[in-house]
């Protein structure tokens, strides 16, 4: 089989779409040898430099008609910038569709807002459709805000009508849902969701230490994980009404490895304020209290600071190559062990070592999804 781009559809532009294109460009100028930071080099022959934006689908009136190597950095984007010059493709950023795609008190923050390009008509979906067959696209990236239901099955059935594959980095349950992600493997589309797990953010290192409690014996009384960043995504979980899924995503990845469950009023996980100077800067907070040897009490508390759009960037470029694998060999459906080991809210939690030897065996051709 000759080796084709791997072409993605970005659907919103901001600071994870910022931290990827730079991604994509920086290991393209670096060879494996000096190349820092990536979790695998080669899957499936595919490299990072393999990767290519077909097109991009963003409402901000920055952004729409922009060069998307120009549109990712314009406000309010704010990720760290990395690898600068970067070469232009002649892609250009779409008019998107808005949908539920914007809180509505981002308003009264008027430097951080989406200014929503006003003299543009939204799309329809055909008009997605289209626009993702004649730009030949792959797999579909789904970078929407936190609570985008409407919008992220909105461009699902894009993906769907149009032969993409689908990787869903936001806690927007397609690929754990079984009535809708059995639709990909009906059209014979694989997706890989849901809700990106950072390659070494606050939820990989709480599901560690808990599942350290668990493998020497020590019960979780209680636990909590917060968090503070000023990037837009905070500021868009401002509304507490579209953090249901968030939460319950992030609760669940650490349930998911406790030795046994913990009580929901012991266990706190999620975001917790928006700091503007923090900008890209993610803060965690992090506390576990659990009982040893004759119940006697300890407790653990960490701090950890990242950069949070390249912290998930690594992993997006992974989920990507795993999508056009299983498309190349003919795999539909939810990808299982991508799924469990890229995502905090996969169809099957696994432990963190299951859910790495699961997507190993994938990569090498040893299981079907």
């Amino acid at each position: 089989m000759v080796k084709t781009p791997i072409r993605i559809a970005i659907v919103g532009v901001g600071n994870c779409a910022s931290a990827l294109i730079q991604g994509i460009e920086y290991y393209s100028r670096h060879g494996d040898v000096d190349a820092e930071g990536l979790m695998r080099w080669d899957i499936g022959g595919y490299e990072a430099k393999d990767i290519e934006v077909a097109t991009a689908f963003d409402v901000d009136v920055r952004k729409v008609g922009k060069e998307v190597s120009e549109a990712i950095f314009e406000p309010p984007n704010c990720a760290r910038i990395f690898c600068e010059e970067l070469p232009k493709g002649g892609v250009l950023v779409r008019m998107g569709k808005v949908l539920d795609g914007l809180a509505t008190h981002m308003g009264n923050y008027p430097h951080e807002k989406t200014f929503v390009c006003s003299d543009q008509v939204e799309p329809t979906l055909d008009d997605v459709v289209e626009a993702l067959r004649k730009s030949r696209v792959d797999v579909l990236v789904n970078y929407l805000p936190v609570g985008s239901e409407k919008a992220s099955r909105f461009y699902a059935d894009c993906a769907l009508r149009a032969g993409v594959g689908l990787v869903n980095c936001i806690p927007v349950f397609l690929a754990s849902n079984p009535s809708f992600s059995s639709k990909f493997e009906k059209a014979g589309l694989p997706l890989v969701g849901d809700d990106i797990k950072s390659q070494l953010g606050a939820t990989i290192t709480h599901r560690a230490l808990v599942d350290l409690f668990r493998k020497r014996g020590v019960k979780v009384k209680h636990t909590y994980q917060i968090n503070t960043g000023g990037n837009t995504d905070f500021l868009n979980m401002l509304n507490r009404d579209r953090l249901d899924s968030k939460r319950l995503s992030k609760t669940e990845a650490v349930q998911s490895v406790a030795l046994e469950r913990i009580r929901d009023e012991d266990i706190h996980v999620g975001p917790s304020d928006y700091v503007a100077w923090q900008k890209d800067n993610k803060v965690c907070f992090l506390r576990i209290e659990g009982s040893l040897f004759g119940g006697s009490p300890m407790n653990i508390e960490l701090r950890l600071s990242v950069e949070d759009s390249p912290n998930s960037s690594g992993v997006v470029i992974d989920a990507i190559r795993c999508v056009k694998l299983a498309m190349n060999r003919g795999i539909a459906g939810v990808l299982e062990g991508p799924s469990a080991f890229y995502m905090k809210h996969p169809s099957m939690q696994m432990s963190d070592d299951d859910a790495y030897w699961a997507n190993e065996k994938f990569i090498k051709g040893g299981m079907d999804s």
